[in-house]
């Protein structure tokens, strides 16, 4: 009788496992589904508002940092949204805006004595 209940237990437990591994399984994937639907928009958004030279370049500086190109593109994105942009972005207005964003470099001198 104990040997009964005991492997009762068992097989109730790990059906339970097996259905919390099921559903974490599923609640990912649904996450990587609607990361990639928000990279496809973000992607076409930056086909409109940006020339292929300035597409290039911000793709190549995403080398390098990713985190100031993932910046720049959110504040594009708002400038379209909000009607801000009168046509698409050439490469030199792209250096322009990327030059003001770049944050300041610090000269550090060190003097031996």
């Amino acid at each position: 009788m104990a040997d009964d209940e005991l492997a009762d237990i068992r097989r109730k437990r790990m059906e339970q496992i097996q259905k919390q591994q099921m559903d974490s399984q599923m609640m990912a994937a649904q996450q990587d589904q609607a990361q990639q639907e928000l990279e496809a928009k973000k992607a076409a958004v930056m086909r409109t508002i940006l020339t292929p030279e300035a597409r290039e370049r911000l793709n190549a500086i995403r080398m390098t940092k990713p985190e100031f190109v993932t910046q720049i593109e959110g504040q594009l994105i708002m400038l379209a949204q909000s009607g801000r942009l009168r046509g698409a972005i050439t490469d030199e207005q792209l250096k322009a805006i990327l030059k003001q964003a770049q944050p300041t470099k610090r000269d550090i001198t060190i003097t031996r004595r």
